[in-house]
């Protein structure tokens, strides 16, 4: 076994709001068996799909994608802050093969990734610093919206480039399911928001306490059916979960970026990380998914999803 997969929803919250005691441990099982996957299959090389939540890519320049050659965390809510074990020689080869597939996608020297992409790794393994890493920028935030057509196709290529190799390959994807948490849109953003969009990097300690804090306190208010948030929609979630269970992946061509703000809120475009991990998966062969957790988790401001698949 040569490839394998772990998607999993991710939440700033984990450290920063209090489910039931039972929830928390459902998680932490989860977790758990997560934990045990990586460690059995021991991969050789992590390829990170993962969102950005405005802490490394802005309107200033919005890629759909961007294969990172070396990177570092942005420490957002205490996440991983420094230096990311980027294997540079292989992403340059990756990001070649993709672009000779007709597959557009940037490329960064420096690429800053948030806690949407680092922190599975921080639960699956303590950190970015020892298992190699590449990490992969899928634009699941900001309109406009690549087809999700076109993800699965840039996770395919990706997988492609990995189907032969000698090396045991994880492929990690990060976000949703449904939530819609108090994320500016640029389309009515205010003129102060609109420049934290377009190039709020690297903000103040004072303004990242401020913006983080608004998020906390949107969760507890959620968690106690006083936010104006959209609601969590458990149908939604699991009628993408059982696409990730068929193995059928060109079924993920129905999604469209409208129809995802209606149903499943704004940032439900973060399942766009496990349209390109579940597709490179399935370039390599087909698969079984091994492994299900799915909760509604309002604290989380997210319906809760954790899935392992590997090669039949």
């Amino acid at each position: 076994m040569t490839q394998a997969l772990i998607c999993m929803s991710h939440s700033p919250l984990l450290e920063h709001t209090n489910p039931p005691a039972e929830v928390k441990a459902a998680v932490e099982a989860a977790f758990d068996q997560v934990r045990e996957f990586a460690r059995e299959f021991n991969p050789d090389l992590v390829i990170n799909f993962g969102p950005d939540h405005y802490n490394g890519f802005f309107y200033d320049l919005m890629p759909p994608f961007c294969i990172g050659y070396e990177a570092l965390g942005t420490g957002d809510y205490n996440s991983w802050e420094g230096p990311i074990n980027v294997p540079t020689g292989t992403a340059e080869d990756l990001a070649a093969y993709v672009i000779d597939q007709d597959i557009d996608t940037a490329i960064s020297r420096k690429m800053e990734v948030d806690h949407g992409a680092v922190q599975p790794m921080e639960i699956i393994f303590g950190g970015l610093d020892k298992t190699p890493v590449i990490p992969i920028f899928v634009n699941s935030v900001a309109r406009p919206f690549t087809k999700v057509s076109r993800v699965r196709k840039f996770g395919q290529a990706v997988g492609e480039y990995f189907r032969n190799t000698d090396k045991k390959v994880l492929f990690i994807g990060s976000g949703g399911l449904s939530h819609d948490p108090p994320v500016p849109q640029i389309a009515t953003a205010t003129e102060e928001q609109r420049a934290f969009l377009t190039e709020g990097r690297h903000p103040t300690p004072e303004a990242r306490a401020a913006r983080e804090a608004n998020t906390i306190n949107t969760a507890i208010k959620f968690a106690a059916g006083e936010a104006t948030i959209m609601d969590l929609n458990p149908d939604w979630d699991r009628a993408f979960l059982e696409v990730c269970k068929s193995g059928n992946v060109e079924a993920f061509d129905a999604y469209n970026a409208d129809d995802m703000d209606a149903a499943a809120g704004h940032s439900s475009h973060e399942v766009r990380t496990w349209v390109a991990a579940y597709s490179a998966l399935r370039a390599c062969g087909e698969y079984d998914v091994t492994y299900e957790f799915y909760q509604p988790i309002k604290e989380y401001i997210a319906g809760f999803g954790v899935t392992t698949a590997v090669l039949k």
